[in-house]
């Protein structure tokens, strides 16, 4: 299984600004808007939850069958705390692996120096400088329909 992350923070938590063994390099993958929303399309949550999944066996065998999976994780700041709110983490596996790989990748960046760059900022009490090295993140203009089965 691979995950898409398409948040830099929860990113930087999840690898220590690209300190953390086996996590010195931070890649930002570019895919396509239409691979994307396939794995939305074809995703199940990652963990049971009462009222959207029928029963937990239905669950267990939606998880076992899709090509996708989505958790939600709480969003972070720049000190890496965790925000009120989550952001959408999309878990790969099976044939959408093969097509994130074969299909839907467009653009690779080594963003290692940029991460590095904006943690030395934060390390040093610059919140406005690292703030503006961020790169842009919007909500995902998603249609109400293709998140609805896939929010907790």
């Amino acid at each position: 299984m691979t995950w898409i992350k398409p948040s830099f923070l929860w990113m930087m938590y999840r690898c220590g600004w690209g300190a953390k063994v086996g996590q010195e390099t931070v890649l930002a993958v570019e895919v396509t808007r239409d691979g994307f929303e396939w794995a939305l399309r074809h995703a199940v949550l990652s963990s049971y939850v009462r009222g959207v999944h029928p029963d937990r066996a239905t669950w267990q065998r939606q998880v076992k069958q899709a090509p996708a999976r989505v958790q939600w994780d709480p969003e972070r700041d720049l000190h890496l705390r965790p925000l009120a709110y989550r952001s959408l983490q999309l878990g790969l596996c099976g044939e959408a692996v093969r097509r994130y790989a074969d299909e839907w990748t467009v653009g690779i960046s080594d963003v290692t120096p940029l991460a590095h760059e904006i943690h030395a900022l934060v390390s040093g009490g610059d919140l406005d400088a690292a703030a503006r090295l961020l790169p842009q993140e919007h909500p995902y203009p998603a249609a109400d329909e293709l998140l609805a089965n896939l929010r907790p």
